[in-house]
């Protein structure tokens, strides 16, 4: 199952497709909680998406085949004991993803020319994905993170690895003196080439960086680094060649302060804009100035759902499954903001007090 949407993989999944392409969204549950119904509700939405397929008149019997197919090989793969909170499943004649994401969707089948983004952009901002570059002497790793978790990445020719003849790491442990091997030409040159790597990483998907290793390892970097000099360090080595868990646990406080001041900052800077009158707030206030591209910044509260319809002029409260009902328009504005080039924040639950759940700073 997929987890991180890069740039170029959501531009991938937004062109067209010869019709129909297939999105398939239920919510689910985490390891722990109630996922008794998970597997009955996945059948049961694939099962719908076959029968809108069977009574749609401008799908061929070889496309509905096909897509069919695709179907029963993305539900294969579908691992519920590791999903999270919400499922999406894309299928298309000869192609098939699985997407997990780290927050709820509605349930629905929609059947176009181009899979449904809305929710998988919504859940990527949601996550605050990060980089982590974990460095030593003779290896460097890089780990994609998100709200509660890193996984190791390949981006960029990642891992790197000094090869035998070039660095004896267990001579270095004989001799006691992991200092000098940072004053090594070789590392040098090594933490150089990784830096230029990570260059490239940022380059194609700007995130924030930490960085963790030796004391050593990081202030070299700061002499000789470009993009690293400027990333949060966090001293803990060791992590280069070690787990995802372990690189959570080092990572995590670092992380969860910079959470806290940003959402100070966005707090500030909502504040700033309703006193020169830039600020929007509520559902309805903020999908209109989104859909004009008016918003600069987006603040959301993490958990904040609302369903709506649009009676002409303006979004108005209704029942989930009502005619029109449109569940998900949270994650549709994220996406029309951050299309539009806005910044979009996650908050805690509350944090917006009268904005109630949402709030952004308009340009003009």
């Amino acid at each position: 199952m997929e987890h991180a949407l890069s740039p170029a993989t959501l531009s991938e999944l937004r062109r067209r497709r010869l019709y129909p392409a297939v999105s398939v969204l239920t919510p689910t549950h985490r390891r722990g909680q109630d996922t008794a119904q998970d597997p009955v509700r996945l059948r049961n939405v694939v099962t719908e998406a076959k029968k809108q397929l069977e009574a749609d008149p401008a799908v061929t019997r070889e496309r509905r085949a096909s897509v069919a197919q695709e179907l029963d090989r993305a539900l294969a793969e579908v691992d519920l004991a590791h999903t999270e909170d919400g499922l999406v499943i894309f299928a298309a004649p000869g192609e098939h993803q699985v997407w997990s994401l780290a927050r709820s969707v509605p349930e629905r089948v929609v059947l176009s020319d181009t899979f449904l983004t809305r929710n998988l952009v919504s859940a990527q901002a949601a996550e605050r994905p990060f980089w982590v570059l974990s460095v030593s002497a003779d290896h460097v790793t890089l780990w994609s993170g998100g709200v509660d978790r890193v996984i190791e990445d390949h981006s960029g020719g990642f891992p790197l690895s000094r090869s035998r003849e070039n660095f004896d790491a267990e001579r270095q442990e004989r001799i006691g003196d992991m200092p000098s091997t940072f004053r090594d030409e070789g590392t040098r040159h090594f933490l150089r080439d990784a830096d230029t790597a990570m260059a490239g990483v940022l380059r194609d998907e700007p995130r924030p960086l930490y960085i963790t290793g030796e004391h050593a390892a990081l202030s070299l970097l700061d002499e000789i680094g470009t993009v690293t000099k400027d990333a949060v360090h966090v001293q803990h080595g060791g992590l280069a060649h070690g787990s995802a868990e372990a690189v959570w646990r080092a990572v995590r406080p670092r992380h969860d302060a910079e959470a806290r001041r940003d959402t100070a900052s966005v707090a500030r800077v909502l504040e700033s804009a309703r006193g020169h009158r830039a600020f929007a707030a509520g559902v309805d206030e903020v999908w209109r100035s989104a859909r004009e591209g008016r918003v600069r910044l987006l603040a959301v509260e993490e958990n904040y759902r609302v369903t709506v319809r649009d009676d002409g002029d303006h979004l108005v409260p209704a029942d989930s499954g009502d005619f029109d009902a449109r569940e998900d328009i949270v994650d549709e504005i994220v996406e029309q903001c951050l299309d539009k080039g806005a910044q979009v924040r996650f908050v805690p639950d509350g944090a917006l007090g009268e904005a109630h759940g949402i709030a952004g700073v308009l340009r003009f």
